[in-house]
């Protein structure tokens, strides 16, 4: 069983349709959590409850099954047999993830549909500068990975790199060719050119980096898991 923990604005639509590809029928979706429209306490103690649930729950040994989406990776992390079970994410740069995150939500708003906090983003039409400050914003990564440990991913592709990860995605996890498809990409920019980033000034990215410090920290330690999964590998 593959859990698959798609971080907002990481390339994970484009994942998802690789993981599709792969996995076809027996991959399913969870993205009915909303963690970010829900109150830390709502979100986390529905993932302990059912961190316990599943703590019997034992994960199918005769076909291929993946869940992917927006979801606690907490959920499962108890789940039976752990060796038959492998968690995966993807991080991006914190600073460009957020302000990816923001232009999205800006140009993507659909009223009815979106969830509440987008609701009042566009209703009070906040400023990058206000979206980044947003207390329920604060550090995403970190909402998703509570009481989960980053070392328990079996793998974590950083975005920036995201056609070499998605190679060694497919060689160490699926052990078959990931298909590479590319959904919901801004137009504007392209993940894969060194040029692609949004310009960020340097006063906002300090305020990012001091805002969102906790998310800094653990892209920063994926970014040394990844230099020495690389290195293994030579």
């Amino acid at each position: 069983m593959l859990i698959s923990v798609h971080m907002p604005k990481t390339a994970g639509s484009s994942f998802q349709a690789t993981l599709a590809a792969h996995y076809g029928d027996a991959l399913k979706l969870r993205y009915e959590d909303k963690p970010l429209h829900r109150s830390a306490w709502s979100r986390n103690f529905d993932a302990s409850v059912s961190s316990l649930r599943n703590r019997g729950a034992k994960s199918s040994d005769g076909e291929l099954s993946c869940i992917h989406g927006h979801f606690l990776p907490l959920n499962y992390r108890f789940a039976k047999p752990q060796t038959n079970m492998r968690f995966v994410t993807w991080l991006r740069d914190p600073v460009q993830r957020l302000v990816s995150h923001y232009h999205y939500w800006k140009r993507s708003y659909q009223p009815g549909q979106s969830g509440p906090l987008h609701q009042r983003m566009i209703e009070e039409d906040w400023t990058l500068e206000e979206f980044v400050r947003c207390k329920e914003l604060r550090n995403i990564y970190s909402i998703f990975l509570w009481g989960f440990p980053l070392e328990r991913f079996a793998f974590i592709g950083i975005t920036e790199h995201f056609t070499s990860e998605l190679e060694d995605f497919g060689r160490l996890i699926l052990q078959a060719t990931a298909v590479q498809k590319e959904l919901n990409r801004n137009p504007d920019l392209d993940i894969e050119r060194d040029d692609s980033d949004y310009v960020v000034s340097e006063p906002l990215r300090s305020a990012i980096e001091t805002v969102h410090a906790k998310d800094i920290a653990l892209y920063k330690r994926a970014i040394a898991m990844r230099t020495q999964r690389l290195k293994e590998a030579r």
